[in-house]
């Protein structure tokens, strides 16, 4: 069963609709006791990073997470939950994040005809082929909802990206953990597909 983290901020009901769209059980959890025994977890996110991370601490939930992760168990982040991954997050002043992937969150620099924040269908290129995006053509459309993006410091992790005003980066993956920039549950077929892959292969069906 794939366990979606609660901490009251995430897109909870449509990123498990998706899944029951594609008859894989998922379960919302706000119980760190619950997420000890995933066996594979989804951290969805809207909103601000400041907030995000505050709820997460007070609801006991980080400890989870990373022992998750640490036990290289099927992880997928998305949006905000690709970002709460990182060190720092300058979003509003400066916040301290999970510490999971070194780097940063930013935001994307003003230019003249770009909109902030970056919303709707973008394409991404692939910088590596993995199972979560098999059948998934390099060039499809997601869509995206942000004002901020990671870095990186090692760029081994990153998946993918995605032109906006210059590249940023859409999606990373180390072990069995991955993280979206973009909306999977928001992105129709393609978006389905990954979902679809990140159970499969995971023999969570």
């Amino acid at each position: 069963m794939i366990h979606i983290v609660d901490y009251g901020m995430g897109n909870l009901r449509s990123v498990q609709k998706a899944f029951e769209r594609l008859g894989v059980e998922a379960k919302i959890c706000d119980r760190p006791q619950e997420l000890h025994d995933a066996a594979a977890m989804v951290l969805p996110g809207v909103g601000a990073f400041r907030d995000a991370i505050a709820a997460l601490r007070q609801h006991d939930l980080v400890g989870a997470i990373e022992e998750h992760i640490a036990a290289d168990k099927p992880f997928l982040g998305i949006c905000l939950g690709l970002q709460l991954l990182f060190d720092v997050s300058f979003e509003d002043g400066e916040y301290e994040g999970l510490g999971i992937v070194p780097g940063e969150v930013v935001r994307f620099e003003s230019q003249p005809g770009l909109r902030i924040p970056h919303m709707g269908w973008n394409e991404i290129t692939y910088t590596q082929q993995l199972p979560v995006f098999a059948d998934i053509p390099e060039g499809s459309h997601f869509y995206f909802v942000h004002s901020y993006h990671v870095v990186p410091q090692d760029e081994s992790v990153i998946a993918c990206r995605t032109n906006h005003g210059g590249e940023f980066v859409s999606a990373i993956a180390k072990g069995q953990m991955v993280a979206t920039q973009f909306h999977p549950e928001k992105s129709q077929t393609y978006g389905l597909k990954l979902l679809e892959n990140f159970a499969s292969q995971l023999m969570v069906k």
